[in-house]
């Protein structure tokens, strides 16, 4: 008997990879999201929008997940960005 498997969309398949992947690097020295915001308002880190224009990332680009860790002594942003032409990107960025 041969089971058949329905196909899920590229889109819902890539995101489901992306958040599982960026589940395990929200483990390592990570920021909660009340430490995100209060370093935004602080202005010890730079806004998501911010880091996105800064770095030329188009407007139109989902975001699908984003984390803030601290990597080496400086913080950055870790984001999966699914782009208009349905490439997927993971990104880090600096966030200071």
């Amino acid at each position: 008997m041969k089971t058949s498997i329905p196909h899920l969309p590229a889109t819902i398949a890539l995101a489901l990879v992306l958040a599982l992947a960026g589940g395990t690097v929200a483990q390592a020295e990570c920021l909660d999201n009340r430490q995100i915001q209060e370093a935004v308002s602080s202005g010890q880190i730079m806004s998501l929008a911010d880091v996105l224009n800064s770095a030329g990332i188009d407007g139109s680009a989902q975001v699908l997940n984003v984390a803030v860790c601290d990597e080496g002594g400086r913080l950055v942003y870790k984001i999966g960005v699914l782009t208009a032409s349905g490439a997927a990107e993971n990104l880090v960025l600096d966030a200071q």
